[in-house]
């Protein structure tokens, strides 16, 4: 159960640092989030853990909290600015593992220690990112897209957790599918691919319900239009 108990910590931070991002540097926080969530999800995906009986990867909550960002992105500043934050990710993925793959291929010295986990940890990272590109585009677009149509059928306050929650359901299961096929397929047995899948995309759901009153508190703060 500690992993449970800890992973509950863990979202409460997530979202603890998400608000003060956004709090002390408004609209330029949200998108310097984007990427560093973007990056840091991409890190963690490559760890695997148990967590009551089923076998999952790390990354789904800061990778979550991207859809948050943009969600709030729209809601505050409109479609536009939450589709420039989908390409500031898209671009800000493509850059690390460019740059990651050129690190690796420097000769070490005798006595390095970093190449190898360096290796281990960024090796999979052009899978990955393939796999992680192909989902954030399709995903994240479509996300924005769905919350935008949301935002005009359902434009009350009181229904900031229709639009919040109707567009990430919907995008996050598109973003599972397609990453874990292109990342994890054929590279673990089926039966645990599965399991990544069903687990990703439910853990994803629960992030995202549990994000929604993190939305209408972000929702409150006043911060500079112009940030």
């Amino acid at each position: 159960m500690f992993n449970f108990y800890y992973g509950a910590l863990f979202v409460i931070v997530n979202f603890a640092l998400f608000l003060l991002c956004y709090r002390f540097f408004g609209r330029t926080g949200l998108y310097a989030w984007i990427g560093v969530a973007t990056v840091l999800a991409n890190i963690q995906v490559t760890k695997t853990i148990e967590m009551l009986g089923i076998v999952m990867t790390l990354g789904n909550t800061m990778y979550g909290t991207i859809y948050l960002t943009s969600d709030l992105l729209n809601e505050k500043y409109g479609e536009k600015a939450a589709k420039k934050a989908v390409w500031f990710g898209f671009f800000t993925l493509i850059m690390t593992t460019i740059i990651m793959q050129m690190v690796l291929v420097f000769e070490p010295t005798a006595d390095d220690f970093a190449q190898k986990p360096l290796e281990k940890l960024f090796g999979l990272m052009p899978r990955l990112a393939l796999g992680s590109l192909l989902a954030y585009f399709i995903s994240q677009f479509l996300d924005v897209r769905i919350y935008t149509m949301l935002k005009k059928a359902f434009p009350k306050y009181n229904q900031l957790w229709i639009r919040n929650n109707g567009s990430t359901i919907i995008s996050q299961f598109v973003d599972s599918l397609v990453f874990c096929t292109v990342a994890f397929a054929f590279f673990h047995p089926w039966h645990v691919w599965w399991q990544i899948l069903i687990s990703t995309y439910l853990i994803k759901f629960v992030i995202s319900l549990a994000s929604t009153p993190v939305l209408y508190v972000a929702r409150t703060f006043k911060v500079d239009q112009n940030d």
